[in-house]
């Protein structure tokens, strides 16, 4: 007995030596990869400062999501708290106390963060979906830059970012795109944004904000690296079984502005339905002639 007792100690001492050293190598190889440092020249982009430019940067940051990480009057908020996960925090982008402004004096530095996802001081910034926002054209990127230059302060301190154990391990997995800048080709020639109008090619542009949540192949599913209470997405392909292969463009354009499937059942609050009522009727229509040629796919494809 004693002996069995003896080996037992020495198996469970040993696993969790084990795991001591699994762990120490989690946080080293995701902590090297979180501290390097890019050299990114954003290349020239106007920005304007006239109210047009202000006006259509604020529509930009609804449709595009900005408000749902930094938060209505952009003072920044808390998205994620599930430790050993995270706990992230958009940034406050404002002038206020606990704001990132000054740290961003020149308008290149705000192009490097929305397109690159670096910072000023070349470090990657946690959790910034850049890879969306990199497809964006020159006057789309200058009109958010000229938006951002023209909040009002708004104070407030938010909790520190920290990324756990779990959080650290799904990243290295390839399964949390902890770093975006990590997916961007930073040398590759900017492209010019397509001409505005209910066509699929407008949609495209518009609909790489959906990927975060619907895939690439926008079918939904379970997203990567959320915590278990999260609903998975939709699928948006035109899956006739699962997807939206019998809406038509007036379901499409319906639900968007009102949260409301055809069946009259209620699109998850995750959603984010509400910055999408907030786009035209032209990029509504844009998206939903786009989602009509992607390939149709069973739910949970990704």
């Amino acid at each position: 007995m004693k002996r069995a007792l003896k080996w037992t100690g020495r198996v469970l001492g040993g696993l969790v030596v084990l795991a001591a050293l699994a762990l120490a190598a989690v946080y080293a190889l995701s902590e090297a990869r979180m501290r390097r440092t890019y050299r990114v020249d954003p290349g020239p982009v106007a920005v304007r400062t006239d109210a047009e430019a202000v006006r259509q940067g604020a529509h930009l940051a609804v449709t595009r999501g900005c408000t749902d990480c930094h938060g209505a009057e952009m003072g920044g908020k808390v998205f994620i708290d599930e430790l050993p996960v995270a706990r992230l925090a958009g940034s406050n982008l404002t002038r206020g106390r606990g704001g990132v402004a000054a740290r961003y004096p020149a308008d290149a530095d705000w192009v490097r963060a929305i397109r690159n996802g670096v910072a000023p001081d070349g470090r990657a910034l946690l959790f910034m979906p850049s890879h969306e926002f990199n497809p964006l054209g020159d006057e789309d990127v200058g009109a958010l830059v000229a938006y951002l230059r023209s909040l009002p302060p708004v104070d407030g301190d938010l909790p520190a970012r920290s990324v756990g154990p779990l959080g650290r391990a799904l990243f290295l997995a390839g399964q949390v795109p902890l770093l975006p800048a990590e997916l961007i080709d930073h040398a590759a020639p900017r492209r010019a944004a397509p001409a505005a109008g209910a066509t699929a090619e407008y949609g495209a542009y518009l609909a790489t904000g959906c990927t975060g949540c619907h895939g690439a192949g926008f079918s939904g599913g379970r997203i990567p690296g959320t915590p278990p209470d999260w609903k998975a997405a939709a699928n948006i392909t035109p899956d006739d079984a699962t997807g939206l292969g019998r809406w038509t463009e007036q379901d499409f354009v319906r639900a968007m502005r009102t949260g409301r499937r055809p069946d009259g059942s209620g699109i998850d609050p995750l959603m984010p339905w509400k910055g999408l009522a907030s786009m035209t009727d032209t990029e509504l229509r844009a998206l939903w002639a786009y989602l009509r040629t992607v390939p149709a796919k069973p739910r949970g494809e990704r």
